[in-house]
């Protein structure tokens, strides 16, 4: 699986996407099938009892296929979610989320992929395993 771009031009591309005054993301790696990303901590990613929420969670790994999607597609912004199932594992420590993802089949219409979910606070362990699919529109005919 070739990469059509690197992770400083993906990560450029979602925050040129997704106007924040804030980076929110930090593309790590992309590579042949998989990229990792990190969500840096912030307090409004925690629930009740000071654990990283599901919502945090499943935005991390929504943004970790997007950004696989992106390095092995191309600069296709209107790819959109088509489905996704989370397992929350364990609870969550506060700290970064980072976000394993492997690219599972390269279709030319979907993406298949599944996802690993870290908290910094304690990076060996899974807290949630995550499978989804990207839809890509098609080209324009020219």
């Amino acid at each position: 699986m070739d990469l059509q771009l690197t992770a400083a031009e993906v990560e450029d591309l979602i925050h040129l996407g997704f106007p924040s005054r804030d980076r929110f993301l930090l593309v790590e790696e992309v590579a042949p099938g998989r990229a990792r990303i990190r969500l840096p901590f912030s307090k409004r990613m925690l629930r009740p009892g000071d654990v990283l929420s599901g919502p945090s969670l499943f935005t991390a790994a929504d943004t970790a296929m997007y950004v696989a999607v992106l390095a092995h597609y191309g600069p296709e912004l209107m790819a959109v979610t088509s489905t996704t199932t989370i397992n929350f594992l364990d609870k969550a420590e506060p700290g970064d989320i980072i976000a394993e993802v492997r690219l599972l089949k390269r279709g030319r219409r979907l993406a298949t992929m599944d996802v690993e979910l870290f908290s910094s606070a304690e990076p060996a362990r899974l807290v949630a395993h995550v499978t989804g699919s990207y839809a890509v529109p098609t080209p324009p005919q020219r």
